[in-house]
């Protein structure tokens, strides 16, 4: 279905691609001729690109809640629900419908950072942990857009949460700067916030850079575990 929207859409995906892009070439290039944040022998913009990779991830999970109570005002998710189909089934499968419309994403982020300059490694192995991070981290947030549709049950809500949180937990993740510049209390929210550990397992495996891979792989899938479970324990909320 997702698949079958982007061939009928395909604007979607440029228009998806300017915010990413200005982040690149507008703050990346300018904060690595500024030499402001301290990154070791990583360029600047290397170092920011698998976080505006994240960023852009993101972005397009986190409204994803949207679309079910769309599908709630159009009588759609009433009929899912009647059928044998477990309600994790529907939840999972909206949760990595944004997996695949996040890495159609990155692919074009990708190609501009390379053009760029970006030194990403060609390690196809490394480029498929990539895809997974992105996947694994795009259904956590999808997830808890749906969390957030099925305690608010509004569009308007949503929209207002959505845009909320999301600027917060991109800047309070360590995607634009290392977490030693951080204070105390953001250090903090890094640590427990997903989206931190999404963006050093991209950096491990694009840049090369230090990353702890167990630990980020295993925050990600249990992180997305739970998200799926409580999200199916409140779609028959939506559905009322």
């Amino acid at each position: 279905m997702e698949l079958q929207k982007l061939r009928r859409d395909r604007t979607e995906l440029v228009t998806r691609a300017i915010q990413p892009a200005l982040w690149l070439l507008i703050f990346g290039e300018t904060f690595t001729r500024l030499r402001a944040i301290p990154t070791g022998n990583t360029p600047y913009l290397d170092y920011l690109a698998p976080g505006i990779l994240a960023q852009s991830a993101l972005f397009i999970a986190i409204f994803y809640g949207i679309q079910i109570i769309w599908e709630r005002d159009a009588g759609v998710l009433a009929k899912l629900l009647v059928t044998p189909t477990p309600r994790a089934a529907l939840v999972a499968g909206k949760a990595f419908a944004a997996g695949l419309r996040a890495l159609v994403q990155a692919v074009i982020v990708l190609i501009l950072a390379a053009l760029l300059g970006v030194s990403i490694t060609p390690n196809p192995l490394k480029l498929v942990g990539m895809a997974v991070a992105l996947v694994l981290g795009s259904a956590f947030f999808c997830c808890l857009s749906i969390v957030i549709a099925g305690l608010v049950l509004s569009r308007d809500r949503l929209m207002g949460i959505g845009q909320a949180i999301t600027m917060p937990l991109f800047f309070g993740s360590n995607a634009l700067y290392p977490v030693d510049l951080m204070p105390g209390w953001l250090k903090v929210v890094n640590h427990v916030n997903p989206l931190s550990y999404e963006v050093e397992a991209l950096r491990g495996l694009l840049i090369g850079t230090p990353a702890r891979l167990g630990l980020d792989f295993g925050v990600l899938v249990g992180a997305m575990l739970a998200a799926i479970g409580v999200a199916s324990a409140l779609l028959g909320r939506l559905a009322r």
